[in-house]
């Protein structure tokens, strides 16, 4: 009997690991077969629309991918407005005046939303000045700690006891 190199524990998460990323890279579109456009060219462009759109309810799924009731309503508000002639920018942006930049999975660079945009820069620059703020006020501590007289005597004792940890 051969003896397996990896405890049962990392083999159990391994499967696990590879189940849970078959199925999250599974399509999962909630499109009823009642929403689907005769045109196949208004139903691509409905498709590629309705990805770029936030489900409200949900917040963190396209409405192509979302079961709730907004979704299902938002994609049947993008394929009548696609059936009277709206290009994708004006459905996009009747959607936008509607909900709001919300709405976007990837909202606009706009003034309303320079915040939003530069927030994870604004986080990183503070991360650094603390972190270097935290070392500089350590080597001030450490330089302050190193600058205390010692006589003689316990200069000697302190060097004998740097040695003996040696």
């Amino acid at each position: 009997m051969t003896q397996n190199r990896y405890p049962l524990f990392l083999r159990f998460l391994a499967t696990f690991g590879f189940f849970m990323l078959v199925f999250a890279s599974a399509p999962n579109h909630a499109l009823d077969p009642d929403e689907i456009l005769q045109d196949p060219k208004l139903e691509k462009r409905a498709r590629q629309i309705s990805v770029q759109l936030r489900c409200l309810v949900c917040q963190n799924q396209s409405i192509d991918d979302s079961d709730a009731p907004l979704a299902k309503d938002l994609r049947k508000l993008v394929r009548e407005r696609l059936q009277s002639g709206d290009t994708d920018q004006q459905v996009l942006d009747f959607v936008v005046s509607r909900y709001g930049e919300f709405a976007l999975l990837n909202p606009r660079f706009t003034l309303h939303t320079v915040l939003l945009w530069l927030s994870p820069i604004l986080f990183l620059m503070l991360a650094v000045f603390i972190i270097w703020r935290g070392y500089q006020q350590q080597r001030e501590q450490s330089a302050i700690a190193n600058q205390t007289d010692l006589t003689p005597e316990e200069q000697q004792k302190l060097e004998q006891l740097l040695a003996e940890e040696k």
